[in-house]
């Protein structure tokens, strides 16, 4: 009896091991690894909060509601596509499977590494939690997933997701801005998408969508953006702070907004308009009126302590979400279009400028401006990538706008990132860099000269030597930065695998059916492949400026979010998430317009 029981046992355990693998797995169970997450700290909450009955301490005496009545007849975006020769088609095809691939291991390389967890560490193979340990990647790809048709994979990530409390999270600290972002925009992109098949995102959007609620329950209704959710929960004292970027604050409109019209339960709209209000209230008494300055005071309703203005990092989305917002109400509210209208044409004024290029290309860069005690402008000539967004924003906004002038600058904007993509070593743009500007956009005729003078003025040399010792202090400048003609510094060499430049190159190809930027697509793809793949995943890079760079472990949960779903949009068929029916947010989830 005793073999045949010690073999009843080893049946058993294996019957065991497998099934509870498979548990595992379809995210039943554990994770793929252990959580390995360290117990919280004595005091921290621990189980689920019940956000709706979290008393309020300052509720609003009358709701915003929802604009009401048949939608305005907005513009057409896209371009009326013809018919496709079957050579386009065929090389299209081969560019959208490359771009699944691509998806598909880095995918593979989060499941296996870092499933349920923030975000894979692409070179050493563990994970990372950025943002409170709610899977982050999952849940800011499951509208990828969908998209590209990958049903089994999706599946599993939609079984999983019910093992998410969306209550409570790790950090004791909440950027509200990046939670609304990435997870409840998600959410309800992929709820969209699918049509409200899965009750389960809704379920999960409107938990978030409560707790998220109780970070605008102060004095004046304007949200903490980096909130201390137990003490919201445990209902102390709360007031919105005394600094806050400009973009953290102005781009929670669209999901909260989304939320509203899915539930029918206004009060997120509310939350959110009431902070469109104080951008309007406030829009002519910057330093640069039109525009808003990077670090404002929401709880004094100030606008008035930077003189720091940009589209790029720390404001850019409060622009974008604009036009955006406008679509989503279905133009039912004018407020959108003086926001925009007012932000841009202070831009074109003050912020774009055309930078000097060996090839005498027509093109622009957002720059930044500061405003100093004299009140003289000083226009910074810098580029960022964060800043690539605005070529798409302002095609966008030319359309539904009805602004045609503008598509030209769109189109400008998105070749000046091109431009910055093709003149490194490795074909990838720079986090940030500095360039000559042109004095005069009719004045940009390339030479040595000028370009040396920039490196000088940047190195703050301008003064020393003689011509002869001038140049050859530039060149020895220029060989020791490793810098491409027309520029005059590299502030930031690394690129983190994000979306902005791929994201205008999609959103006008749309718009105009111009097949050389997909060709332009393709090229930046098939760089940032190259030099950014690893056997997991795919990573940041340290140095653009180098031909073969050292890999950063790190894969933010834009890449599979964002960068690939654009680049898989830019060679999908035209009808696939329409921009004349869906609107993406800041993460590029697509939501419905009405």
């Amino acid at each position: 009896m005793k073999p045949l029981l010690r073999r009843w046992t080893l049946l058993c355990a294996l019957a065991f091991f497998l099934v509870f693998g498979f548990y595992r797995l379809a995210g039943w169970g554990p994770a793929l690894r252990p959580a390995r997450k360290s117990s919280p700290p004595s005091g921290r909450i621990t189980h689920p909060v019940k956000w709706k009955k979290v008393p309020l301490r300052y509720p609003v005496s009358s709701m915003i509601p929802l604009p009401s009545g048949t939608p305005a007849a907005i513009p057409k975006i896209q371009h009326d596509f013809g018919i496709e020769t079957q050579g386009n088609k065929e090389e299209r095809e081969r560019r959208l499977a490359a771009v699944k691939r691509t998806f598909l291991h880095s995918w593979e390389g989060y499941k296996k590494h870092a499933w349920l967890q923030d975000e894979v560490t692409p070179v050493s193979g563990g994970y990372k939690n950025s943002f409170g340990g709610r899977a982050a990647t999952l849940v800011d790809t499951l509208d990828t997933l969908s998209i590209m048709g990958l049903d089994k994979e999706f599946a599993l990530a939609l079984t999983a997701l019910k093992r998410i409390d969306f209550t409570t999270t790790e950090v004791p600290t909440l950027n509200v801005f990046e939670t609304t972002i990435r997870y409840l925009g998600g959410l309800l992109s992929t709820y969209d998408l699918s049509e409200g098949k899965y009750s389960i995102l809704l379920k999960k959007a409107t938990e978030l969508g409560d707790m998220l609620y109780t970070a605008f329950d102060t004095p004046n209704r304007l949200p903490i953006t980096r909130w201390n959710w137990e003490n919201g929960a445990l209902s102390g004292e709360q007031e919105a702070p005394s600094q806050a970027l400009s973009a953290e604050l102005g781009s929670l409109s669209l999901e909260f907004t989304r939320l509203s019209q899915i539930t029918g339960d206004p009060k997120y709209f509310d939350a959110v308009q009431r902070i469109s209000d104080q951008f309007e209230k406030y829009q002519n008494d910057t330093s640069i009126p039109g525009l808003w300055p990077v670090r404002i005071n929401p709880q004094r309703e100030s606008f008035t302590v930077d003189r720091t203005f940009t589209f790029g990092g720390m404001s850019d989305s409060l622009y974008e979400y604009f036009p955006k917002q406008h679509m989503l109400l279905g133009g039912l509210v004018s407020q959108y279009r003086k926001l925009y209208i007012g932000a841009i044409e202070a831009a074109k004024k003050y912020l774009f400028f055309r930078p000097l290029n060996p090839e005498n290309q027509d093109i622009l860069l957002s720059g930044t401006v500061k405003k100093g005690v004299a009140d003289f402008l000083d226009l910074q000539p810098e580029g960022q990538h964060l800043a690539c967004f605005t070529g798409g924003m302002v095609g966008i906004a030319a359309k539904i706008f009805e602004r045609p002038d503008d598509l030209a600058i769109a189109r400008k904007l998105v070749n000046g990132c091109i431009w910055a993509y093709e003149s490194m070593p490795t074909g990838i743009m720079p986090e940030s860099f500095s360039v000559v500007p042109c004095p005069d956009p009719d004045d940009c005729a390339w030479s040595y000269e000028r370009w040396y003078d920039g490196v000088m003025h940047e190195q703050q040399r301008r003064w020393v030597e003689t011509a002869d010792e001038k140049v050859a202090h530039a060149r020895r400048i220029i060989e020791e930065d490793k810098l491409a003609p027309g520029f005059t510094g590299i502030t930031d060499r690394r690129f983190l695998l994000r979306p902005e430049a791929i994201e205008s190159i999609f959103i006008l190809y749309r718009i105009t059916g111009d097949t050389t930027l997909q060709d332009k697509a393709w090229r930046m793809f098939q760089a940032v492949t190259r030099h950014t793949n690893t056997s997991i995943a795919n990573s940041a890079i340290a140095d653009v400026t180098t031909p073969d760079p050292e890999r950063i472990d790190e894969c933010e949960s834009f890449w599979m979010a964002e960068t690939l779903k654009y680049f898989y949009l830019v060679f999908s068929e035209p009808q696939v998430v329409s921009l004349d029916k869906f609107v993406f947010n800041t993460e590029a989830h697509p939501l419905r317009r009405p």
